[in-house]
């Protein structure tokens, strides 16, 4: 296995996590209602949900819409008229607006400034996302986009994770071979088999299930313990004792 030489993040529920207060706003705008707390505890069973669509083949809109209409079915979002009473019309609805106004917006404790702990140490850093093509403009609206040397958007390259192209393409951009990279994401099937695939490391950034790891991959769900992998695979200094 190639030495780690540049890291790649993945963005949604890794860098930053979706804003349910603003999920909860944008649906009100509508007439509908969800609670932001029931929105974010149904987040770990809508994400099973967006997984599962990945291992059947749904990509791009018809996989962020399986995802956004599981959260708003456990999340027990109501008052759906102007949506014909439908979660999947909301879901539908809410997509066609990410451009306007992203909805992963809430950054995770510690993860951009791990980043620019990478970047102080002169590794190359990238994101490679699923994401609607307009990625670069909410990274750099968030005041981030100088931290990355590319941000690898599915919606705008028209090929998303765990397709090997979008690696290749990073790879490219940062200058290292696509097997020279760690890949940071939090889903399984787009995040870590697509890295494993081109030979890259990983990090699944979630907590662990108990399943085995495949070789190069390693798994935490904390900036801290993101943090203590890339330095034991020499991407960061070790502390002085």
């Amino acid at each position: 296995m190639n030495a780690p030489r540049a890291v790649t993040f993945d963005y949604g529920q890794t860098l930053a996590e979706q804003d349910s207060e603003l999920l909860a706003k944008r649906l009100g705008e509508r007439g509908a209602r969800v609670v932001p707390a029931r929105v974010d505890a149904s987040s770990d069973a809508a994400w099973r949900v967006y997984n599962a669509a990945k291992r059947d083949g749904y990509e791009g809109e018809d996989a962020w819409c399986r995802f956004m209409s599981a959260l708003l079915t456990h999340a027990g979002a109501t008052e759906l008229g102007a949506f014909g009473g439908s979660v999947d019309a909301a879901a539908r609805w809410l997509f066609s607006e990410q451009p306007k106004r992203n909805l992963w917006r809430r950054p995770l404790p510690g993860m951009f400034e791990l980043v620019k702990k990478l970047k102080a140490n002169g590794v190359p850093v990238g994101i490679v996302s699923n994401s609607e093509g307009r990625l670069i403009e909410l990274v750099r609206e968030l005041d981030h986009v100088d931290d990355f040397i590319v941000v690898a958007d599915s919606g705008a390259l028209g090929f998303e994770k765990p397709d090997r192209r979008i690696f290749d393409h990073a790879a490219a951009a940062l200058g290292v071979d696509v097997a020279s990279i760690v890949h940071i994401g939090d889903a399984w099937e787009a995040d870590v088999e697509g890295a494993v695939r081109v030979g890259a490391r990983a990090i699944w950034f979630s907590a662990h299930d108990g399943r085995p790891l495949p070789d190069g991959v390693r798994v935490a769900s904390t900036a801290p313990g993101v943090s203590a992998i890339l330095t034991d695979w020499g991407l960061l200094p070790a502390r002085a004792c």
